[in-house]
């Protein structure tokens, strides 16, 4: 069995070396019959033997069975989007802010490199093997696509070498080339099956397929283009030469990838990427551009969910011409009506585009548009199509000027325009269907009450068919009712009831963020639940009071105000609480700083408890929780195996704090 085992996995390292040539290096060393011959031969050992296969092995890249869903996965680090540059000024601009920023005039090495157009990834890493992969999803939680990520040959399940770090999580881009996509599209129109509009949608569709078989038959591939967390081992200190190290444990890596000096140098790269574009073999939007030095990366943080030292030089919008044949105005959950435009259909960006966005009346006035007018359609990437302005050398005599309704187009209740704002809202409130169909979409969602099944096109159903008219009538709902729906069943409608079950035991700032009032978000909300402490005392506080809630201003405070005065709300909400919604309330901290406001934490390693119980426990006191060492950071706590940031806390001075450490701070 000895010997077994070990022809095994002699095996197994000449198949990863020779697929790392052919998939990554694109460089094969034997003929595809040699290779096809020691993978039979490994198969045929695995057969007799099944306890010896692992999940690493290349074998097992074939497709697992099907899946029923999609579960969720929490990124250890957020994955954050990038601010843009259009155009050479808004570049220097960049360039000179992070200058200004480190207070240092020489000249800025960047990294650049092609942004693809495909799926962001993050892939993990423990000692050296896949251990899950998950899409992007809203940058903190992501979808768990491992299954169908294993059948992409270009993603090793085992690194190469043996100096990579103990928990390693690579980011990538995983996308499918304009070949594999065109012959793709070939076989699907041969099986009169649709084809895919573009090779993102082709990338996307396929990596989320339930079937991991049909995902292992379609042309996908990765470049990978950072880490993401890292434990147990320490990185190069540039950007660049960490991509080298990923290219030496088995990683992909866009060999369009350069070192850059400063503005100029990266001006230079996009003028030599963008002649390049039609000829190279994958799709592209732009160019990204990140500092080198991972020091100065740490020293210039982070804006919003941005960080500050990256950004993406996007390439000029496609456009074309067609003709605007009607407006029409949509309602949206803040009873905000939006103007769109119907087109004549055209093929821009990818796509066939019939609506397109007037943003609002100023907009519609400051350009000018009218119906009937020649209009230029701008669409890139995953924008929504714009109508960017008339060809006013084509309009035609009879145009018509586009003009606010007076009343909903839903519900016909007046509509106003405040003087603060430059939207036309519906007074209906909640009354109106369109804002409440609108509420109830938010109010399922994930950060709110998270309803499981609960998705817009169950909602649009459930009001076709006058199921529900207002919020409440979610929990009214009966497995019967909704099993008689299009594409439903009594299982899946079962699973809706339960879904709705649970979500009656929540928390308060879930609840107060579900209510969907206006400038109300995540953080607003959690900071009123902890502040007030009670749904009660935030329905009972003054404009004045609001005003005093940390990062509440006087426009939120309206809002919020007016929101709980509104006897249609409180009657909702009064309806939610008789149905079983609930929470457990929190000792209100009016008046008063939480104890550990201001301070900011990071957390590492493993304890007794999970690391985000111990998140919530410091988000409670006030903390903020981040994912990287700084000199700003108050202290690390630190659990077994710590890696790399405890390295680095010792090396800046920052306080470590051991479990021991964590329950003193937490029990004072």
């Amino acid at each position: 069995m000895k010997k077994i085992n070990e022809d095994i996995e002699v095996l197994r390292t000449q198949l990863r070396y020779h697929n790392h040539r052919y998939y990554v290096l694109d460089d094969p060393e034997i003929p595809d019959a040699a290779y096809d011959r020691l993978f039979r031969e490994l198969q045929a050992l695995e057969k007799q033997h099944p306890e010896l296969i692992t999940a690493d092995s290349p074998t097992q890249r074939v497709g697992d069975k099907p899946l029923s869903d999609f579960a969720e996965i929490k990124h250890a680090l957020p994955m954050l989007s990038l601010s843009n540059v259009f155009d050479d000024e808004e570049l220097q601009a960049f360039d000179k802010r992070l200058h200004d920023r480190l207070k240092d005039e020489s000249a800025l090495t960047y990294v650049a490199e092609p942004k693809l157009d495909g799926l962001a990834i993050s892939l993990m890493y423990e000692n050296g093997v896949l251990t899950y992969a998950a899409t992007r999803g809203d940058g903190e939680t992501g979808e768990d696509v491992t299954h169908n990520v294993r059948t992409i040959e270009s993603v090793p399940l085992r690194l190469l070498g043996d100096d990579y770090p103990a928990t390693l999580e690579v980011r990538g881009e995983i996308y499918m080339p304009k070949q594999g996509f065109a012959a793709l599209n070939q076989r699907l129109e041969a099986n009169e099956q649709k084809p895919f509009v573009n090779p993102r949608n082709a990338a996307a569709g396929t990596l989320r397929q339930l079937d991991p078989r049909i995902t292992a038959k379609r042309p996908l591939t990765i470049f990978c283009y950072a880490v993401g967390l890292v434990e147990g081992g320490e990185l190069p200190a540039q950007h660049y030469d960490v991509l080298m190290k990923l290219k030496d444990w088995g990683f992909r890596v866009c060999p369009e990838i350069e070192v850059v000096q400063g503005a100029a140098g990266c001006a230079e790269y996009y003028a030599g990427i963008g002649a390049k574009r039609a000829a190279l073999p994958y799709e592209i939007d732009g160019v990204v551009y990140k500092v080198n030095d991972l020091a100065l990366q740490q020293q210039l943080g982070f804006v919003s969910r941005a960080p500050r030292w990256a950004t993406a030089h996007k390439f000029p919008a496609e456009e074309e011409i067609t003709t605007l044949l009607d407006v029409e105005f949509q309602v949206g959950r803040t009873g905000a009506l939006t103007p769109v435009a119907r087109l004549e259909p055209v093929f821009v960006g990818g796509v066939t585009v019939s609506n397109a966005t007037l943003h609002n009346m100023d907009e519609v006035a400051r350009k000018d548009v009218r119906i009937g007018d020649t209009v230029i359609v701008r669409r890139a990437g995953d924008v929504i199509p714009e109508v960017v302005k008339p060809v006013l050398e084509q309009r035609p005599a009879d145009t018509r000027a586009i003009t606010m309704l007076t009343q909903c187009p839903v519900c016909a209740s007046e509509v106003l325009r405040l003087e603060d704002e430059a939207v036309y809202r519906c007074t209906g409130g909640l009354f109106c269907p369109a804002q409440v169909k609108e509420a109830i979409k938010h109010f399922a969602s994930r950060k709110a009450m998270n309803i499981d099944g609960l998705g817009d096109k169950l909602v649009e159903q459930l009001f076709e068919y006058k199921l529900i008219e207002h919020v409440d009538d979610l929990y009214k709902l009966e497995a019967g009712q909704v099993a008689e729906l299009e594409r439903m069943a009594a299982k899946s409608a079962k699973n809706l009831i339960n879904a709705l079950e649970d979500s009656k035991a929540t928390t308060l700032e879930r609840f107060i963020f579900a209510l969907g009032i206006r400038e109300v978000g995540e953080t607003t909300a959690k900071t009123l639940a902890r502040h007030y402490g009670s749904l009660e005392n935030v329905m009972a506080a003054d404009q004045d009071s609001l005003q005093a809630v940390p990062d509440v201003g006087p426009v939120v405070a309206e809002r919020v105000f007016q929101f709980f005065r509104a006897e249609h709300n409180q009657e909702t909400i009064a309806n939610l609480r008789a149905l079983g919604v609930q929470w457990a309330d929190y000792e209100a901290v009016e008046g008063a700083d939480l104890p550990l406001q201001g301070k900011t934490f990071v957390i590492t390693g493993s304890f007794s408890r999970s690391r985000d119980l111990i998140k919530v426990d410091l988000e409670d006191l006030g903390a903020k929780v981040s994912g990287s060492v700084s000199k700003k950071t108050t202290a690390l706590i630190a659990g077994e195996k710590a890696g790399s940031k405890l390295d680095k806390a010792e090396k800046l001075g920052v306080e470590v704090l051991g479990e021991t450490g964590l329950v003193e701070l937490l029990s004072q």
